[in-house]
């Protein structure tokens, strides 16, 4: 199983210094492996201005699963105020001869395509349903889909036990739950009709607020990292990035990648 970590500060966007999601990926694609924690400069004083996303991205698939790069997807999109979302691939599939990657691949690429359909209407279930719809390939997967929204409110939907947490001041102040049918059963979007709808999405909302970090992942980070861990491991890297923040140019970024 891989282990994809996004990494989302919020930040405010300001009239002369457009910070967007486009410094780090640009187009609504799968991002490259690499991880970015990007602060706006605290020395500017926000006239209204919007919230968005400052995203970084990591992947590490499983040491028996690097030659096809794992069987997790993911992609980023910066429309609105920016979509972040997982998908993670059932490994049962491979003892029937299918590759567990397909499925969540097609799944991250055709919602990438679908995030400004008019049906969707910025509805991360939604998003679920049309996504899931569209995908033919054989196998399953469990997805999590967060969309913000220019005032910063948050909204999130999640099939099974991908998650998210929210890291605000040194404290997880949000934190999605898993919906599993028992032990290391979880729910799951599939090819097959026995499994789960979009319907079935726990949908959640949370209020964000400028500086917030948003950590999401599939079950490979958070059964193996303590969340007490990930607090520690945002707080000495915003100390590092905080200590070199200087004043952006336009269309720029102050971060350090790790």
């Amino acid at each position: 199983m891989a282990i994809p970590v996004l990494w989302d500060s919020i930040f405010r966007t300001y009239p002369l210094f457009h910070f967007s999601i486009r410094n780090l990926s640009n187009r609504n694609s799968i991002p490259r492996k690499n991880k970015w924690l990007c602060l706006a400069s605290p020395q500017l004083n926000p006239v209204g201005s919007e919230v968005s996303f400052c995203v970084g991205t990591h992947l590490i698939p499983h040491p028996n699963k690097i030659e096809r790069g794992g069987e997790d997807a993911f992609f980023v999109s910066r429309y609105n105020g920016g979509v972040i979302a997982v998908a993670d691939g059932v490994s049962g599939w491979a003892e029937q001869n299918v590759d567990p990657s397909l499925f969540p691949q097609e799944l991250m690429a055709n919602a990438s395509c679908l995030v400004g359909d008019e049906e969707v209407n910025y509805d991360p279930q939604i998003l679920l349903g049309k996504a899931h719809a569209a995908t033919s390939s054989i196998g399953s997967a469990t997805v999590i889909v967060a969309m913000l929204e220019r005032n910063g409110m948050l909204k999130i939907a999640n099939v099974g036990d991908c998650g998210l947490r929210v890291v605000r001041r040194g404290q997880i102040i949000f934190s999605t739950s898993t919906q599993e049918h028992y032990f290391d059963c979880p729910y799951q979007l599939s090819s097959e009709m026995v499994g789960q709808t979009y319907l079935d999405a726990m949908v959640s909302n949370m209020e964000l607020m400028e500086g917030d970090t948003i950590v999401m992942g599939s079950d490979g980070l958070f059964d193996n990292i303590f969340d007490s861990e990930i607090v520690a491991t945002i707080a000495r890297h915003d100390c590092v990035t905080g200590a070199g923040i200087s004043q952006p140019s336009k269309n720029s970024f102050n971060g350090l990648k790790i």
